[in-house]
């Protein structure tokens, strides 16, 4: 007979079901400045959708991202960041995904989509209760010119080090030459002594 779950493995099961249960419907999106991202939302049941609200966490609770109702968009209930910026991916076909243009790093935050479909609910209209189908974490990170204000200043730094060294190692150079030549020259006006010769000539090389 196999032996019973201890009370550590039971609890050690149940949270890792919840785990799998909260990582099916939430997701993490990364996403950079100016680009344009869909968080994905679709219910299971192929049902009309009556109502579609996107919300972001944050923000007033009589501020929506995006507020679908009556077969048309409410502009009057949307956060002012968000008008002009967003749409639904296929309403009709009932894929509610939220289509955000032209991000910015104050997008960042979690995303909520919650639906009303036709036969859900048989209260009155104004008594609808909307259920949560997806939750969407949203980072957006860097500038629009591409990388991090650090990494373009690093760049520079090192671009610029460069430089200075490469000047540093041509003026070295030319003075070297010039050096050179200023002792040749002298040796040819004044001769020295054979044997100081011979040693002025190990040291100068040909």
């Amino acid at each position: 007979m196999a032996p019973f779950l201890t009370a550590s493995s039971t609890w050690t099961l149940l949270v890792f079901c919840s785990f799998m249960a909260v990582s099916a419907d939430q997701r993490i999106i990364r996403a950079e400045p100016g680009e344009e991202v869909i968080l994905p939302c679709r219910p299971a049941e192929k049902k009309d959708v009556v109502v579609v609200e996107w919300i972001r966490t944050d923000l007033k609770s009589d501020q929506y991202v995006l507020l679908y109702r009556d077969e048309q968009f409410d502009p009057d209930a949307q956060s002012p960041s968000f008008k002009n910026r967003v749409d639904l991916k296929d309403v009709k076909n009932g894929d509610v995904s939220l289509v955000l243009k032209n991000v910015t790093t104050d997008d960042t935050g979690r995303y909520e989509c919650r639906v009303v479909q036709r036969g859900n609910n048989r209260r009155k209209r104004s008594n609808l209760k909307t259920n949560l189908i997806s939750t969407i974490d949203l980072i957006v990170q860097g500038n629009k010119d591409g990388g991090n204000e650090d990494g373009g200043n690093q760049t520079g730094l090192i671009v610029g080090l460069s430089v200075v060294g490469v000047v540093v190692v041509v003026v070295v150079g030319a003075v070297l030459m010039l050096r050179r030549k200023q002792i040749r020259s002298s040796l040819k006006s004044n001769p020295p002594p054979a044997e100081e010769a011979e040693d002025e000539n190990m040291v100068t090389g040909p």
